[in-house]
This record gives C-alpha cells, sequence and structure tokens, in this order.
C-alpha cells in the first residue's frame, strides 16, 4: 500500500511539474509577444527573371533583369504581410538553338510583365530587425499576383509586333471556333522563399528566389498547333503579319515551313515564370524596440 501510495504521488509530482512548465512557456511567449511592436519595411529588390514553357524548359536560361518596390508589415517575428510591385522582362529565342527541334520551330518572344501582389511571409527563426537575439531566418511566401503581360515578336523587317492582337494560332477564326483570343491581364500563385539578414536597427538585406505559376499558357503566344502551310490554307481572317508570325522559320527557310495541326506547343502545361533577387529593406519606424536585452 505504502509502495502504491508513493507511485501516485511521485505521478502527481511530475504532472504538476509539467503543468508549470506548460505554464510558464505560455506566460513567456505571451510576454515576449505583447513587447513585440508592428513595424513596417519598404525597400527595393533587384536580380534576374526567367520564364518557364513551350520554348525554354530549362531554369535560368535567358535570364533577364527585373526590379521592383517592397512594402511589408511585419506583425511579430514570425509572419508579415507583404504588397509587391515588380518588372520583369521575359524572353527566348529558338533562331539560333543547339537543340534540332527548337531551332526547326524556330519560334521566339519577349514580353514585360508589370505584376502587382499580395503576400504572407512566415519566418522560421523569430526575426526582428534591432534585436541582436533574432538577426537571421530563412523564410516562405505565398499569395496571389495579378500581372499584364504583352508577348511580342520580330518579323522580318526587324519590327517587333504584338503577337495577342494577330491569332496566329488561329484564334478569332471561323476555321478555329474553339480557339479565343487570350487576356493579357492574368492572375498567378507567387510562391518562394530565401533568407533575411538585419544589418542594423533599420537596415535589411534579403534574399530570395520566386516562382509564379500562371494561369495561361500563352505568355511566349504559343500553346497548340501551327495553322497553314505545305498547301493547307491558313484562315482567311489571318493578316499577313498574323501568318508570318505563326510560322517566322518558313520566312528564312521555306523547307521548314510547318504544316496545319503539326504540334506547336503543349496546351496541357501552363507557363511559369520566375526570379532571384535580393531586396534592401528599411524600416522606417526606428522607435518599435522589442523586450530590453
Amino acid at each position: 500500500n505504502n509502495s502504491m501510495v508513493m507511485k501516485r504521488l511521485k505521478s502527481s509530482s511530475f504532472k504538476n511539474k509539467n503543468l508549470l512548465t506548460l505554464v510558464f512557456s505560455v506566460i513567456f511567449t505571451f510576454n515576449t509577444n505583447a513587447q513585440y511592436k508592428e513595424n513596417t519595411e519598404v525597400g527595393l529588390i533587384t536580380g534576374a527573371s526567367y520564364y518557364l514553357g513551350d520554348l525554354n524548359t530549362t531554369h535560368f536560361s535567358q535570364a533577364t533583369p527585373t526590379v521592383g518596390l517592397v512594402m511589408r508589415k511585419n506583425i511579430d517575428r514570425r509572419f508579415s504581410y507583404k504588397a509587391e510591385a515588380m518588372y520583369l522582362a521575359l524572353q527566348s529565342d529558338e533562331r539560333d538553338s543547339e537543340d534540332t527541334i527548337a531551332a526547326n520551330r524556330g519560334l521566339h518572344f519577349r514580353s514585360s510583365i508589370f505584376e502587382l501582389s499580395g503576400q504572407i511571409e512566415f519566418n522560421f527563426l523569430p526575426y526582428e530587425s534591432g534585436n541582436p537575439l533574432y538577426t537571421w531566418t530563412p523564410f516562405i511566401y505565398t499569395g496571389v499576383s495579378l500581372f499584364h503581360h504583352n508577348p511580342q515578336a520580330e518579323n522580318k523587317n526587324g519590327e517587333w509586333l504584338d503577337l495577342q492582337n494577330l491569332g496566329t494560332e488561329g484564334q478569332g477564326t471561323t476555321m478555329f471556333p474553339d480557339r479565343k483570343k487570350y487576356s493579357l491581364i492574368q492572375f498567378a500563385i507567387p510562391m518562394g522563399g530565401g533568407l533575411k539578414i538585419a544589418v542594423n536597427e533599420s537596415f535589411n538585406i534579403i534574399l530570395e528566389y520566386g516562382a509564379r505559376k500562371t494561369f495561361t499558357d500563352y505568355l511566349d503566344d504559343v500553346s497548340t498547333t501551327f495553322v497553314g502551310g505545305n498547301g493547307d490554307q491558313y484562315p482567311l481572317e489571318m493578316s499577313q503579319d498574323a501568318i508570318e508570325m505563326s510560322d517566322p522559320i518558313a520566312e528564312l527557310d521555306p523547307s521548314l515551313t510547318h504544316s496545319k495541326n503539326v504540334q506547336r506547343g503543349d496546351p496541357e502545361k501552363k507557363d511559369w515564370y520566375s526570379f532571384i533577387g535580393i531586396t534592401l529593406s528599411f524600416k522606417l519606424n526606428n522607435n518599435n524596440n522589442g523586450c530590453d536585452y
């Protein structure tokens, strides 16, 4: 009986210790968060961007400069809200490709992307600029983006033409009634991550890689099949510019002209665009110190 009593007392003591540990942990966490004050940062991001789609399947291939503005609201040491405006220049060119299939298709494009996005970030470690206890952290983010794109291609005279209006895959013609002209304004899901480094009380350096999952296959104006050539009639509604931009390699080498319904792109795979960059970020309020340390 005495043995049973002793076991019960030890068990009760163990449970009480665990309860006290939990209570003190909650109180400490609450106290720490209560002493954190929200703050806002503004920053400039610069880096390089590239696209993945029918004309490019290699990461970082044919990358071009990217710039943007960032405003971040740090609500605690783990979570932040971010608003971002970015300019990205995307491009790809198969005309000088070493890949035989790509060179024989001979398509190319360039497009300026203007993007606005709202994101939420999560820091894997507690982070607070100005606090020597929390000076760096890896982070991830996601959100929603709205962007404008406008694919262009160069004709035989060296002029860059807007492709969406031309309907290079028969969009808007009676021969292909199921093909509609795509919108130049699209939504995307931003996702990415990186590393935050607090240099001092008000200055942060942020390294990140970001990707955008789009819901269009026409960042590059390429998705389905060729619509004429080699004796096959082009849709009557297509202009001469549209015919040339539909199969531009035929202007350079008629022997490479593609026939109607030959695969031009893969409509089952949507396009992506990505960037890698560095942000220089400045805290607007420098009087928001956390706990005394």
